[in-house]
């Protein structure tokens, strides 16, 4: 069983819900992201979720694109991210997801990139800009080493078009709460528990809630709705405000661990 679905299936016999905790690979540098998953982990992230890097993060706001951007000049990429997870899977079970631009695989290869992500210990991996009409060659590769592809609903999304992303989707169902650009919001859209009752009547399959996402009682507010909550902006800009510091692991890992303890 992918660690993915163990997670989940762990989760919900002890009922509780997924946190998911976003960081860019190679920022500020491989050796603090490598450190960083362990403290996350030790925090509550139940799944990690890593970006590499990519020159034009199309589904991002400015905080992520700026970590996008320390990442690329570090030199962050689908081998050394892989070579990363490889090292730490020796001490952690934690699951943990890419989240990648398709222009990356599509250059990579992509029965090449689903091998050395899975064989690196990669459980599954989230692409903003792949719909499900254009991920068969993906989910054929990855059915193939028990890799995951996670497809994101909108709220725009019609009632046929979530049932072809439940289809297309394992792992979970990535639900982006509002219309617009990764980053921290004051508030979640009112609409937002309706459109995830109007998705939950059509899968049975996990589906977490990201983009918004900063405060505990946010986390709080869709753990009541949702399989899971994804925070990713608010632990960048914690990350970018101690940039240069001696305990920046530490005090990333202290910011996760109050949003963590609400659930």
């Amino acid at each position: 069983m992918n660690r993915i679905d163990k997670k989940f299936k762990d989760l919900r016999k002890k009922r509780k819900k997924a946190f998911i905790a976003f960081i860019m690979a190679g920022d500020p540098s491989l050796g603090v992201t490598k450190k960083l998953i362990f403290e996350l982990e030790n925090n509550g992230a139940d799944i990690i979720e890593l970006g590499i890097p990519f020159s034009d993060p199309l589904a991002d706001g400015p905080t992520i694109q700026r970590s996008s951007g320390r990442a690329v000049k570090n030199k962050a990429n689908i081998d050394s991210v892989s070579d990363l997870v490889k090292d730490v899977r020796s001490r952690t079970g934690v699951p943990i997801v890419y989240l990648i631009y398709y222009n990356l695989i599509h250059h990579y290869g992509v029965e090449k990139f689903v091998r050395k992500a899975s064989s690196s210990g990669v459980d599954g991996v989230v692409v903003p800009d792949l719909p499900p009409e254009e991920s068969l060659s993906l989910r054929r590769a990855a059915e193939k080493h028990s890799f995951c592809v996670i497809h994101l609903a909108a709220p725009t999304s019609s009632e046929a078009r979530l049932k072809k992303i439940s289809a297309a989707s394992s792992g979970f169902i990535y639900y982006v709460s509002l219309t617009g650009t990764t980053g921290i919001r004051t508030d979640l859209p009112k609409e937002l528990f309706g459109n995830l009752a109007r998705i939950k009547k059509l899968t049975n399959k996990p589906v977490c809630v990201g983009f918004g996402i900063s405060k505990p009682e946010q986390v709080r507010m869709v753990s009541r709705a949702a399989d899971g909550a994804i925070v990713g902006s608010a632990i960048i800009k914690k990350i970018e405000e101690n940039l240069g510091k001696k305990d920046l692991v530490k005090k990333v890992g202290k910011f996760v661990g109050g949003l963590t303890c609400t659930q």
